[in-house]
């Protein structure tokens, strides 16, 4: 039994340094274990969709399948909103634009050299 049995007695918080990094025991400011987290691997086409579920009829553009970490995909969000003249968001590796901006986030992310299809109708 006390070979399945994980080991929970590291520091999780200090008062001089805040909340610890469980896994590496660093500060969660300087962790290094959320740094080496790899990017998502797929099959090197990124999909543009369109998207209305759950949103009460208000549409968003989709773009998914980017090879990028977490800091690289919110710099590109950053840049394809501003293209696009639109909010939006970053969640669970997807770029969510508001509004239908199929094409011009088509265009943008060929630009950069990425394969780009459209997805859904």
């Amino acid at each position: 039994m006390s070979a399945q049995r994980l080991d929970f007695s590291g520091l999780v918080y200090s008062s001089e340094q805040g909340k610890m990094c469980p896994a590496c025991g660093k500060p969660v400011s300087g962790c290094v274990c959320a740094k080496q987290k790899a990017a998502p691997k797929g099959d090197g086409i990124i999909r543009i969709s369109r998207q209305t579920k759950g949103r009460k009829g208000k549409g968003v553009s989709l773009v998914t399948g980017l090879p990028l970490s977490e800091d690289a995909l919110e710099k590109l969000a950053k840049q394809l909103k501003q293209r696009c003249g639109a909010g939006g968001a970053v969640k669970d590796g997807v770029i969510e634009i508001q509004g239908d901006h199929r094409e011009v986030l088509a265009q943008e992310l060929a630009k950069l050299g990425y394969k780009v299809k459209l997805a859904g109708g």
